[in-house]
């Protein structure tokens, strides 16, 4: 109990569930990124992969479960220090000592949040619940005689839609914002952090964001742009109907496919 009140109570301890939760969150961050880009493979690779973890069963959703309570935690942390700095300080002795730097990352990190929190949301919903678009968006395919989703046909269709495109453009860029300067903290708060390779922790951290994002956009960009093209072909039968009804979309179509 001791423990539980050091950690939740003290200014360090919040900043080492802080850190210990963002650790997790990294890793996390970076298994969906490598798992993603099997886009660029034959769609049966990224497929199988999506349904290996579907037969994970109960024990997926206990993962689901513990990356939401970290994903919480991580946030109750950071609010409860800025709140205690705030309360600390004062209103005017903390204007007073935030540098233009630090203000500047203060107000983007705590707007930031909030979209990346959203993103989240509708990543969940548009990905693994499957509501946020119509059943056109989510077809099965076979995969070794046995009908699975087509999650390359999903997220290419995803992807292709401009606002949902932009939206995930938007959203990874201030993730990539925020572990920019995140990891760099993550390192201090467990004491890890040394004036011996600070510099090269910050370089590391700015160099890991901006190629997180380049692997995200890419995805992105793949599928918007027909890149990467979907190959289930009861899908592309689907859009030839369409075709003979919208010529707009026709050309769309072909354009990308």
């Amino acid at each position: 109990m001791n423990i539980l009140q050091a950690l939740f109570n003290t200014s360090i301890g919040k900043k080492i569930v802080m850190a210990v939760t963002g650790l997790i969150l990294f890793g996390f961050v970076v298994g969906h990124l490598v798992g993603n880009l099997q886009i660029f493979s034959p769609p049966e690779k990224i497929n199988a992969y999506a349904h290996f973890l579907q037969n994970l069963g109960p024990a997926l959703w206990v993962i689901r479960g513990f990356l939401l309570v970290t994903v919480l935690l991580h946030v109750w942390m950071a609010v409860a220090l800025v709140m205690e700095n705030k309360a600390a300080r004062g209103p005017k002795d903390y204007a007073n000592q935030q540098t233009l730097k630090a203000s500047y990352a203060s107000r983007t990190m705590r707007y930031s949040g909030l979209i990346v929190l959203a993103f989240i949301v509708y990543h969940i919903m548009h990905f693994t619940t499957k509501n946020t678009h119509g059943e056109a968006f989510y077809p099965t395919t076979m995969l070794h005689g046995e009908v699975v989703a087509d999650v390359h046909t999903m997220m290419v269709l995803g992807f292709q839609q401009p606002l949902v495109a932009a939206f995930y453009l938007i959203a990874i860029a201030l993730l990539s914002w925020h572990l920019s300067h995140g990891l760099a903290s993550m390192f201090q708060s467990l004491g890890l952090r040394t004036r011996a390779w600070s510099s090269c922790l910050n370089k590391f951290a700015v160099v890991f964001s901006v190629l997180y994002f380049l692997g995200n956009a890419a995805i992105v960009g793949a599928a918007f742009t027909g890149a990467v093209k979907i190959q289930n072909e009861e899908v592309k039968v689907a859009m030839g109907e369409i075709c003979s009804v919208n010529c707009e979309v026709c050309e769309t179509v072909q354009a990308k496919h």
